[in-house]
């Protein structure tokens, strides 16, 4: 039997252009992550949330409400959520580095050596937004919620039952539009990154 044997023969492949190389890539509109926009952002959501919450625990007697507890807890998260952002953005800054990688997000994870002792790791390369997404929707719509809810407890108090004698309705007010303003500032970062993440 004479079967015939496969023969690869060489084929020139076509020169390589510059334009076939390049991949296009979306503009940093400012308010991404990496961007003195942006910068800014995290800046104020830290700047509202931490006034929040330094002006809601400086009354004595938040913790009668379950609404106010909440907002300093949630607007607590926002800002250290919104103070490790603000570090990473001052880093892509210095750096000149785009945070739009196809492999950057950061997040703590555990990591275990071989002696048994737990070491967290910081920036584990993951997807390049999800990550980031997922946690400005989640303290965002904490921020919205604990907002709303103190906004809430302090329409009760000084509208309709009249006791801002005896509570600090002054401060209640102060620290609920703090967080509504903290609010406005993850929002546009929140909806930024979900443009960039479908655009990509």
């Amino acid at each position: 039997m004479f079967a015939s044997r496969p023969a690869v023969h060489p084929v020139e492949a076509p020169p390589l252009t510059e334009a076939a190389g390049l991949r296009v890539r979306m503009k940093d509109v400012q308010g991404m992550p990496g961007t003195p926009g942006g910068l800014v952002l995290r800046l104020l959501q830290f700047v509202f949330a931490a006034i929040a919450v330094s002006v809601m625990a400086s009354t004595s007697d938040f913790h009668e409400a379950t609404a106010f507890c909440y907002l300093v807890l949630a607007l607590g998260l926002q800002s250290l959520w919104s103070l490790s952002l603000l570090v990473l953005d001052i880093y892509a800054i210095l750096v000149r580095r785009s945070l739009r990688n196809d492999k950057i997000s950061c997040h703590w994870s555990p990591v275990f050596q071989e002696s048994g002792r737990l070491y967290l790791s910081f920036c584990h390369f993951m997807d390049q937004y999800c990550q980031l997404s997922s946690n400005l929707i989640i303290t965002s719509t904490l921020t919205y919620a604990a907002a709303c809810s103190s906004a809430g407890i302090t329409v009760l108090i000084s509208n309709d039952l009249n006791r801002c004698g005896i509570n600090h309705c002054t401060r209640f007010e102060t620290a609920t539009a703090m967080a509504f303003i903290s609010w406005f500032a993850t929002s546009p970062s929140f909806l930024l990154n979900f443009w960039s993440l479908a655009s990509h």
